[in-house]
């Protein structure tokens, strides 16, 4: 999800033993296509394989989705295994990311083979454009609704080819083609998503499945979850670090989202060449925390993050000093990285997601629906936010879909516990508030023979770990369908907090 989330950016960023390994050399194969990745001492094979945009209807055409298989180095012997990977988004692309996957499965390519397909929409698999850009996502709440509309008026039936589905099948087009018998699922963020989609649409197919970051099928569209772990991480960080009182930091946040609550705070931020003035209420706060700051936590311990910089963050913001508020602002407006597909993310986060209204209902009555079911839920469910506020943290939740049209709208999938009994790995960052460990026990207890492990000091898609433990224990896992010896998580050290200048004299809050 790296148009909010800055999910790409992070894994890329970990990939110190893969980055190595592209474009040094050449590969042990000619590539196939341009877009090829060179693989050194692995042949890799590229291809494309046209596929229905929509299922019984071929009047609206077909989409190409490319696909990249980088080959076991052990040649001479059968493949112990085909190793399938999502990164995620919805609208993430994998061929990119190669360099990533290979120093998170390094142990396993000798005898595994690594697939790696670009979702349709995404990369070199017919990009989608519906008009809709990162911009619009970080805009007002109205003009997030509006762009997302224009965005299903522009598709009109077609949006009905962009779900979770349709990739999952794709996949498995891929799969035969190639003879796997069986895949090794690995999948991240809404990667998690689509591959337990896979599992219930293929179960033959599957040999194991590994979860990182995980959202579960039927996830809280008001984001409960990730709203009370929020509190549970800024408490986290401060014990481990030392560097701040958690009780504190908590109180400051609930003062901060109160006031913004009341009057939200016009701060004055660069995008591109131009200063814009954003208006910093609640809704921006709970996209801030709950979004934004523990996406790639732990990927480098040492280094400055979002989430580190929370606790004096918020103790100034409380106090009426802005300034590193809207330098965490700045930084999330303005990064810089490869963007995800946002016109493949909101189509299929408008037809695949929890909802809580009726998809055959008109606009008008869909808002009824949302709002009777946002005043059944009780407050103190949501931590220190409001419950609306905390609804609309994410690009994928709340209301951001209301004025999805219709015509352009398909049926999420089905919803069932009815998954394959297979070994299935389920990763948690136990400081990742926005698919927090709740999250991931749920789905953990859908597979008769799973293995929760919530690994500290991580945030959101804990196998960034850069320490190596994370990734020996997937490798363990694919390779003998057990993570083996976990004593390593131990040693995974917290991360850097900026110590909360509580003496500092503050201006007083406002009321």
């Amino acid at each position: 999800m790296r148009s909010v989330t800055k999910r790409t950016t992070a894994l890329a960023a970990v990939a110190i033993t893969g980055a190595s390994l592209l474009g040094a050399t050449p590969s042990a194969a000619a590539a196939t296509e341009p877009w090829c990745p060179e693989v050194p001492g692995h042949r890799v094979e590229c291809d494309t394989i046209t596929r229905p945009l929509v299922a019984d209807r071929p009047e609206l055409g077909t989409v190409s989705v490319g696909y990249a298989v980088v080959r076991r180095s052990a040649l001479d012997r059968p493949a112990a295994g085909t190793i399938a990977v999502n990164p995620g988004g919805p609208g993430n692309p994998a061929l990119p990311l190669t360099s990533a996957y290979l120093g998170l499965l390094t142990p396993l390519l000798a005898d595994h083979d690594l697939l790696l397909v670009d979702p349709r929409g995404t990369g070199v698999s017919s990009p989608l454009d519906c008009g809709i850009t990162t911009a619009d996502l970080l805009g007002t709440t109205q003009g997030r609704r509006t762009a997302v509309a224009r965005c299903g008026n522009n598709l009109g039936p077609r949006a009905g080819g962009y779900t979770s589905a349709a990739t999952a099948d794709d996949l498995d087009a891929v799969r035969a083609r190639l003879g796997a018998a069986k895949l090794d699922l690995v999948g991240e963020s809404y990667g998690t998503y689509l591959m337990q989609i896979y599992a219930q649409r293929h179960p033959r197919q599957v040999r194991s499945i590994t979860l990182s970051g995980v959202l579960p099928l039927d996830f809280d569209t008001f984001q409960r979850p990730g709203a009370r772990a929020f509190t549970m991480t800024l408490r986290r960080i401060c014990e481990r670090s030392k560097a701040c009182d958690g009780a504190a930091a908590v109180r400051d946040l609930r003062t901060f989202a109160a006031a913004v609550r009341k009057r939200p705070v016009p701060l004055s931020i660069k995008v591109g060449t131009e200063k814009r003035v954003v208006e910093f209420g609640e809704e921006w706060l709970t996209r801030l925390a709950i979004q934004n700051s523990t996406s790639g936590t732990g990927a480098d311990p040492r280094a400055p993050s979002l989430i580190g910089a929370f606790p004096a963050l918020i103790h100034d913001a409380a106090r009426g000093d802005f300034t590193r508020l809207t330098a965490a602002v700045q930084q999330v407006v303005g990064a810089e990285g490869e963007e995800p597909n946002s016109s493949l993310g909101i189509s299929v986060a408008c037809n695949d997601y929890p909802r809580a209204w009726s998809v055959d209902a008109a606009p008008a009555r869909r808002r009824r629906q949302y709002d009777r079911a946002l005043a059944r839920t009780d407050p103190a469910g949501f931590g220190a936010f409001s419950p609306a506020a905390a609804a609309a943290a994410t690009f994928w939740s709340g209301d951001i879909c209301l004025e999805w049209p219709r015509q352009s709208s398909t049926r999420p999938h089905p919803v069932s516990d009815d998954f394959p009994d297979v070994p299935a790995l389920v990763l948690t960052g136990d400081l990742d508030a926005i698919t927090p460990d709740s999250d991931a026990a749920k789905v953990a207890r859908r597979f008769k023979r799973s293995r929760l492990i919530s690994v500290p000091n991580m945030g959101h898609v804990p196998d960034l770990d850069p320490s190596g433990c994370v990734s020996g224990i997937v490798a363990g896992f694919v390779a003998e369908g057990t993570p083996g010896p976990t004593a390593c998580l131990k040693r995974i050290p917290p991360i850097a907090v900026d110590p909360a200048e509580v003496n500092r004299s503050r201006p007083d809050p406002r009321p």
